[in-house]
């Protein structure tokens, strides 16, 4: 079996002993750290990790690659637990007609927004689909992700719906990194169901859902909770046939207003809402008393110029956070990680070592994947970066716009870029 010592590392991020689901509150303002440290790898698993001074690792060095990461930081990858990166076109004169004034709802009216992307990925066939995101995954593990959550949505009928989820499916099978899949019919109405909203919702309900189970293709439900698009009760309906058919919830919220929809994912058990960027007092007090984890995507704000979610309140409030991309043709065209870690500390006021925490084992959580992923444990997943030299993980999101990573390991082995 190969095994891989990382030695000299100047500094091991995200270390645990016993390892946690996620991190609250308080608790986010802490990240173990070890100074002049070493990990080793046998398999995909990390087996063991310690201080240079206290070494206890490998015995047997037959077949063992040993890699230098002097000056260098080496952490768990990010777990990025909110993407639609499957699409079948850019949009970038969508990205035009806001810079001359149009608001989202507006450029949404006229036939962009998500039903622009459906209408082209119906067009689409099922390989053309799976090459560009096959590329895309390839570009957001260059930058350091690990762990990837993706959405359907761009389909809104029965057939693409379902091919989009097949290309998940497949991408599942073809690549190194975790995905899991989400089901997001409930998207938004198309077109031909404007005047026939529960035709379309029975379509999702008694169509798509039961095939979904039968081919096994998605481990969430989702659905977008927004003014114009599903009310609270539309999409507590969904989320509880889901529910029935295996699927755990994860909920679009609060991205513009507040309307009932965390109150929704808190009463239905959802493993995340995600958005947030507008928050009401009692929203907050909902989510303090519930498991789900509150998901930021600080770049759609950027790309969006809207509000940025209050993250300060939230870990204030004993709430933990995960940060995620959301990348997706019209209101995130980028699934850079270590870009949405800058967007964190500058703009909603995170510390980098709460911004790491929010990426990489609060990430891992709102995935389901706390118990293989998002910190380095023994027994754990051995998806690592390694970075450049820099001079500490605060550099991370101190420099940004550039790519800190050097080398990402992923179930133990070398990813060539």
């Amino acid at each position: 079996m190969k095994k891989i010592l990382i030695k000299n590392i100047k500094q091991l991020i995200q270390v645990e002993t016993t390892p946690k689901e996620k991190v609250v509150g308080k608790e986010m303002a802490t990240l173990n750290t070890i100074e002049n440290a070493w990990l080793a790898i046998e398999g995909d698993r990390i087996i063991a990790f310690g201080a240079m001074d206290n070494w206890g690792g490998i015995t047997d060095w037959s077949n063992l690659e040993v890699i230098d990461a002097s000056d260098k930081v080496v952490m768990p990858t990010f777990c990025d637990s909110h993407t639609h990166i499957v699409f079948a076109a850019t949009r970038e004169s969508e990205f035009v007609d806001r810079i001359n004034g149009l608001t989202y709802e507006e450029i949404a009216a006229k036939g962009g927004g998500i039903l622009n992307s459906a209408k082209k990925l119906q067009a689409a066939s099922e390989n053309e689909l799976f090459d560009a995101a096959l590329h895309r995954i390839n570009e957001v593990i260059s930058t350091g992700t690990g762990a990837i959550e993706i959405k359907s949505g761009y389909g809104l009928t029965v057939e693409s719906e379902l091919k989009m989820l097949r290309v998940i499916k497949r991408l599942k099978a073809a690549c190194p990194i975790t995905i899991k899949a989400t089901f997001l019919g409930a998207h938004a109405l198309p077109t031909t169901f404007k005047e026939n909203r529960n035709g379309y919702i029975d379509s999702i309900i008694n169509e798509m859902l039961p095939i979904i189970e039968e081919e096994n293709l998605a481990d969430y439900i989702d659905v977008f909770c927004e003014k114009n698009y599903f009310t609270p009760e539309e999409t507590e309906r969904i989320i509880q046939a889901g529910i029935k058919q295996g699927l755990t919830p994860k909920i679009h919220v609060n991205q513009f207003n507040s309307i009932g929809g965390i109150q929704v994912g808190v009463k239905n058990n959802a493993l995340s809402v995600d958005h947030l960027e507008v928050m009401t007092e009692q929203d907050i007090k909902d989510l303090a008393n519930s498991s789900t984890m509150p998901t930021l995507l600080p770049s759609c704000s950027f790309f969006l110029n809207i509000p940025y979610a209050p993250a300060r309140e939230l870990i204030n409030n004993n709430l933990p956070v995960c940060l995620a991309t959301d990348y997706n043709p019209g209101s995130t065209p980028s699934g850079n990680m270590p870009f949405v870690l800058s967007l964190a500390c500058i703009k909603l006021r995170m510390t980098p070592e709460e911004a790491i925490n929010a990426a990489t084992i609060n990430g891992a959580y709102a995935m389901n994947l706390s118990n293989e992923l998002g910190s380095i444990a023994v027994g754990k997943k051995a998806n690592l970066i390694i970075t450049k030299v820099i001079p500490s993980f605060q550099h991370i999101p101190y420099a940004f716009g550039s790519n800190p990573v050097e080398t990402v390991i992923l179930n133990g082995e070398k990813v060539s870029f």
